[in-house]
């Protein structure tokens, strides 16, 4: 027969189970601070209806979808978690309380050209506030919070939340008398790290934007200072109208109760550069940075949109939330070696048949199992040498020999790993003293 060469798929993600366990300690900590902020569970359909996630796709994002067409079915795989959180909103709406908080931490897939960082199917990590007609604006002050809180309990400290204002941005568009053309500047702006001033410039001018008037915007968006120079600088600029004022108040606003919220002043910096080039975002924005690994890019984004469900329903729901790439930020933090290796540990003891009367021995392990001593048997014929490195490569911490003068005596052996101490002693004693060096760790 002739054997197909065993492969994983460009652009997915495989890992040893050591790795894994490193990618599960991360992925619990994003869950478990998502929950200590009052976020309830959410998981929805990998697969939907075509016509119900393109709803609001164009674009890229058609592109880079999976469809799967099937007889009379046109299905397509979920490209993000907003998307179908819009449709769930809508069609429950009647049985939510808001302000709905909701997480959720799923697999999303997208037809990407797979490339370093770059993953055609991965986790995302999202938490979103969707209020009923309103939502108010110290709601997007929570957020950089519950980040600097995560990135904290992550391990992580020296990060930057980056800010902005959607509204800063289209008040200073709408000055220069740039509106008709803002979602294209918004998409080049969001591009400014990741290509070179001559490269910006020059398609800031394919867009026929005069160079005088680039120049300004380009100045605009690397006003620097402290946050609250920031601030100062652009209520003394001569902008008059009501976008650019509302953007104005909100921003310093979300910065001033960040602050209240115990955020310290060096993880957080007001940036007029930071964007997000989806149309639908219309406040505030937020990007996050490790600050000595500035190359890997943003690894937690998002802001504010006004109407997350208006393809589905007519009611306002206006929103705020963001998403962690988890599938990129593990990688990159794994070869950074920003991670602690997690020790294979599942199991707290290995039953070592020595016979083949399996009933005294099933009895043994039942009794550990209901005493919450996580055991495993052995059953393989193999050497003792190599099933003890078994253990040792497992973490597992005690070994029990069990054989024929064991159930005579109603009795096991028990090895210690780490030591190499072996006694022979009544199972409720075993017990004993695995909760005794369990208490002890």
């Amino acid at each position: 027969m002739k054997k197909v060469e065993p492969r994983t798929l460009s652009g997915f993600m495989e890992l040893l189970p050591s790795d894994q366990l490193k990618f599960n300690k991360i992925k619990n900590t994003i869950e478990e601070t998502y929950q200590q902020f009052g976020f309830l569970p959410l998981d929805t359909p990998i697969i939907e209806a075509s016509e119900v996630l393109l709803a609001k796709a164009g674009g890229e994002t058609e592109k880079q979808i999976y469809q799967i067409k099937r007889g009379n079915s046109d299905l397509t795989l979920r490209f993000d978690l907003t998307v179908p959180l819009a449709k769930y909103v809508a069609k429950n709406y009647g049985q939510l309380n808001f302000p709905f908080r909701r997480y959720q931490i799923g697999k999303v897939y997208r037809g990407e050209r797979a490339q370093k960082g770059r993953y055609r199917e991965f986790y995302q990590c999202d938490i979103d506030i969707i209020g009923d007609g309103s939502l108010n604006i110290i709601n997007d002050a929570e957020i950089p919070n519950i980040i600097y809180n995560l990135f904290n309990n992550m391990g992580l400290t020296n990060f930057v939340i980056k800010i902005n204002n959607r509204k800063v941005l289209n008040g200073f568009l709408q000055a220069l008398n740039l509106t008709n053309q803002s979602s294209d500047i918004m998409r080049l702006i969001d591009k400014k790290d990741k290509i070179s001033k001559e490269s910006l410039i020059n398609e800031l001018e394919n867009l026929n934007i005069d160079p005088n008037i680039i120049n300004k915007l380009l100045t605009f968006i690397n006003i620097n200072g402290t946050n609250n120079e920031i601030i100062n600088q652009l209520q003394t600029l001569d902008i008059n109208n009501e976008l650019w004022q509302e953007g104005i108040a909100e921003l310093e606003t979300v910065y001033q109760y960040s602050i209240q919220f115990g955020i310290k002043e060096n993880n957080i910096q007001i940036d007029l550069g930071i964007a997000r080039g989806l149309d639908y975002y219309t406040g505030t924005v937020y990007e996050t940075f490790l600050t000595d690994y500035l190359e890997l890019g943003s690894i937690c984004s998002g802001g504010r949109y006004d109407d997350l469900a208006e393809y589905y329903t007519d009611k306002k729901l206006p929103g705020v939330g963001i998403s962690i790439g988890l599938t990129r930020l593990f990688t990159n933090l794994n070869e950074l070696n920003l991670l602690k290796e997690e020790p294979i540990n599942v199991s707290d003891v290995l039953i070592i048949p020595m016979t083949n009367n399996y009933e005294y021995i099933i009895n043994c392990y039942n009794k550990l199992m209901e005493n919450n001593i996580y055991t495993q048997i052995f059953y393989e014929q193999r050497s003792i040498k190599s099933i003890i490195n078994y253990a040792i490569n497992l973490n597992i911490p005690y070994v029990i020999f069990i054989g024929d003068d064991e159930i005579k005596n109603k009795t096991v052996t028990i090895k210690n790993i780490k030591t190499f101490e072996q006694k022979t002693m009544d199972i409720n004693n075993i017990i004993k003293e695995v909760h005794n060096e369990q208490r002890n760790i």
